[in-house]
């Protein structure tokens, strides 16, 4: 057997380089954890900001224009129409207080009481509206419609804030919205106070309110890419009058008709589009309405 012996300065440069070669794994493990840790911070400081953004915008302000304004089965102005909205949310999204207002591209003709002449008269409504939503089923909502339309050109003084029954253009309506599924909506209305003609007139003269109600079911049927159809039908009554603020008659159904929605793309921006085709059995009127969402 032979025998290998290091001499000392051998075993010296052993020790040297076996040395070497701990110091630097050690070195670059402590670089691997030392990124490591870095990149761990770092994600965890991102993590932190992403969660600290505040998204929450207190307002919000939309516009529509649109080729004529129906609503509930009415043609409220046959021609072109700009609408505009303004409202205020709470950070949990459940209430929400807000103004509405619609003004019209063309004229309607009115008579004036004094002359007795047409005399044409701008569309124009400042509504006001809030609503609470106890779930993503259920909400309660209350509206205070104001269409001042020719009311000042068919010679009566103009009242914003006056519920006057026989003044014709003011009236409150409270809503109930429940979604018994995630496409369907049953909508119930009842209008209050008899504002703006909700009353009947009885033969002493004397007016009756009617309190009539609107109840509506919606459903989308049809959803594809950007595209859905959604079908509705809509009736009103009264339980005190037979006329009601919809019909010359007892009650009847007065808003049947179908809505396809669909996005328009212009690059990353998206414009959202509706046609309405409604008909009104009751006042056998039929008409097509385009509702574009400009913001």
């Amino acid at each position: 057997m032979i025998s290998i012996r290091k001499t000392r300065g051998q075993e010296a440069l052993v020790s040297k380089y076996s040395s070497v070669k701990v110091n630097g794994l050690t070195v670059l493990s402590i670089a691997l954890f030392s990124i490591l840790l870095f990149l761990g911070v770092n994600s965890s400081f991102a993590q932190e900001d992403k969660l600290e953004v505040d998204t929450y915008k207190a307002f919000n302000a939309n516009a529509h224009i649109k080729n004529m304004h129906t609503w509930h089965g009415f043609v409220v102005h046959p021609g072109a129409v700009f609408a505009t909205s303004l409202e205020y949310k709470t950070r949990d999204q459940k209430f929400t207080l807000g103004v509405w207002g619609g003004a019209s591209l063309s004229n309607v003709d009115v008579v004036n009481k004094e002359t007795g002449d047409y005399v044409g008269a701008n569309y124009q409504e400042f509504s006001i509206y809030t609503s609470y939503r106890f779930s993503d089923k259920f909400f309660i909502e209350a509206v205070s419609h104001n269409n001042y339309t020719g009311v000042e050109e068919r010679g009566d003084k103009l009242e914003y804030w006056s519920y006057d029954k026989t003044q014709g253009y003011n009236f409150v309506d409270l809503n109930f919205g429940y979604n018994i599924s995630d496409n369907t909506l049953l909508y119930f209305a009842t209008i209050l106070g008899g504002g703006s003609g909700d009353y009947e007139v009885q033969e002493d003269a004397s007016l009756k309110n009617s309190w009539t109600h609107y109840f509506e079911v919606k459903s989308k049927v049809w959803e594809k890419d950007d595209y859905s159809l959604s079908l509705f039908a809509g009736g009103a009554w009264s339980f005190i009058t037979d006329k009601t603020f919809y019909t010359e008659g007892t009650g009847n159904v007065i808003n049947v008709g179908a809505t396809l929605g669909k996005d328009i793309n212009f690059g990353t921006y998206k414009m959202p589009v509706e046609v309405t085709a409604m008909w009104n059995p009751e006042k056998e009127k039929t008409v097509l309405q385009l509702d574009i969402t400009l913001f």
